[in-house]
């Protein structure tokens, strides 16, 4: 059994009671991940997301406890997830999802997943609350416009960068553009982890300096589902993000069509080095 008690107080403790909420369905989420480990199908391709990209079994049992979770909160938010893309269930609000983030970690049991929450309205701009839940470890990382970060109910603050002896994490692979490259071959360490929103977290808490993303075809960048989330986290703990030419991401919309490159700093500094794809 996974246990809530750890954050149980600090969750109540916080205003809005939608943080509580977004807890409880992180933790029911967790709780299938765990009950699947099992199961010969978690990996089977069931279906196609509303982007296009393959829906795996675990995705889908993942999604569908998200709504019913939704439904068993009594709460009014519309849905935005990566798999079935939107929900109109009558709210003023949407709650965007990537029910497993890292799904390709998680079926190999590798220890990087997450479930990503972040709602609000619109565009990134308009998210109020992010929420990332590790799926490997049970930390939960939340960020309340205004109200600052937390790990665990533990306030966390981005670090600052001292050049030499940078962290980096990147997409790595055939598809990085050469920006990610040059960064790879000039920053002390570098790191890939496949989750985004972990990655992202990870910034956020102190643990790395930076997180870039930017693959050659737009096709393979990331979409809100993937960002929202810690994204609002990010921000609260000091960090910033832009797209991987500096571009702002404020007005980037809640959606799973449009893509986006990334760059995000926990120290301002850094950011230059970031867009031009070196550490020195």
């Amino acid at each position: 059994m996974i246990s809530a008690a750890p954050v149980a107080a600090s969750v109540a403790a916080l205003d809005p009671p939608e943080l509580g909420t977004m807890y409880r369905i992180g933790l029911a989420v967790h709780q299938v991940v765990r009950g699947s480990k099992g199961s010969p199908h978690r990996a089977d391709v069931v279906a196609m997301g509303a982007a296009g990209s393959p829906t795996e079994e675990l995705d889908r049992l993942a999604e569908a406890e998200i709504l019913r979770m939704l439904e068993a909160e009594g709460v009014d938010w519309n849905l935005l997830s990566e798999e079935i893309g939107p929900v109109d269930r009558g709210g003023s609000r949407t709650l965007v999802v990537d029910p497993i983030d890292g799904t390709s970690n998680a079926i190999r049991h590798l220890p990087f997943s997450t479930v990503s929450l972040a709602l609000g309205s619109l565009d990134l701009s308009g998210v109020d609350i992010g929420m990332v839940r590790d799926l490997a470890r049970g930390r939960t990382y939340w960020g309340i416009r205004d109200r600052g970060a937390f790990v665990d109910g533990h306030r966390i603050r981005t670090r600052s960068w001292t050049p030499g002896s940078e962290v980096v994490f990147l997409n790595l692979g055939s598809g990085a553009t050469e920006r990610v490259v040059r960064l790879g071959g000039t920053a002390h360490r570098v790191r890939s982890l496949g989750c985004a929103s972990l990655e992202l977290a990870m910034v956020a808490q102190g643990g790395a300096d930076a997180y870039l993303f930017e693959n050659v075809v737009e096709g393979r960048n990331l979409r809100a589902t993937d960002i929202a989330a810690a994204y609002r986290i990010l921000l609260e703990a000091g960090g910033g993000m832009t797209d991987a030419g500096g571009a702002t991401l404020e007005r980037f919309p809640l959606g799973v069509t449009q893509r986006t490159s990334v760059a995000a700093w926990g120290d301002a500094a850094m950011r230059r080095e970031l867009v031009r794809g070196g550490a020195r």
